[in-house]
């Protein structure tokens, strides 16, 4: 056999073999990408689901790991490990709600706990919130929330301005000057469902300054009311009318 025609066939030896290689590397890279991993048990401490891109959209978490607020991927306001639960994310970045829970005995064998549900406006705090909260004195309460929020300010600007108020020496100046921060940026309940501190059954319905203006009740002892009430809080109606 020719030497020029053996070398061919040497080479076209070697292309098949790295080929082969290559081929199998790259198969092997597909399935490793695509193939599923099973566990029957995993324990974990922290565990974040994100986006193809990396962008962060779900926290499951115990409560030294669980990140404090986020605002387009920019933490603020208080420090992390507050809460242990899940708190979700928008497409920006920035915190969008969450289900956090907790619950103990102090040292006098008093019990507090809180379980919570919300859902966030755009850029701002819990517009939704289905609360329970129970406090060391024994009063406890349970119900869903409706809140209004500002759309002119983030919750990171607002937190950075109330920080700031916050280093004011003066007690007076300090005072007046939060007092004005909320009157410029209202945080305003409309809608109350739920049973209160004092065991009653309520709903509260307000207007948009968060002032009730209808409520219904079923007191702890079982009588039932409906109340109308002005924009001062008092009561211009009630039925059954005493």
């Amino acid at each position: 056999m020719d030497y020029s025609i053996r070398r061919d066939i040497r080479r076209l030896k070697g292309y098949a073999l790295v080929s082969t290689v290559l081929l199998g590397i790259i198969g092997l890279g597909a399935f490793t990408k695509t193939a599923k991993k099973v566990f029957d048990e995993i324990d974990v401490q922290k565990l974040n689901i994100v986006e193809r891109n990396g962008q962060v959209r779900l926290v499951i978490a115990n409560r030294e790991r669980t990140p404090g607020p986020i605002e387009k991927n920019v933490p603020f306001g208080y420090g992390a490990g507050t809460r242990t639960g899940l708190i979700f994310y928008n497409e920006e970045g920035t915190e969008a709600g969450g289900l956090i829970f907790s619950g103990s005995k102090n040292a006098d064998g008093k019990a507090s706990a809180v379980g919570s549900l919300t859902f966030d406006q755009y850029n701002q705090d819990q517009t939704v919130a289905l609360q329970y909260v129970e406090n060391p004195d024994g009063r406890r309460r349970s119900g869903l929330a409706i809140n209004d929020l500002p759309t002119d300010i983030t919750t990171a600007e607002l937190a950075a301005k109330r920080a700031e108020i916050m280093r004011v020496a003066d007690t007076a100046a300090r005072r007046t000057a939060l007092n004005e921060l909320r009157r410029q940026h209202p945080f305003t309940g409309r809608a109350y469902f739920g049973k209160n501190y004092n065991g009653a059954s309520v709903v509260d319905l307000s207007d948009a300054r968060g002032r009730t203006r209808l409520r219904l009740v079923v007191d702890s002892a079982g009588p039932a009311r409906i109340e109308f009430l002005d924009d001062s809080g008092r009561v211009t109606l009630k039925l059954p009318n005493p």
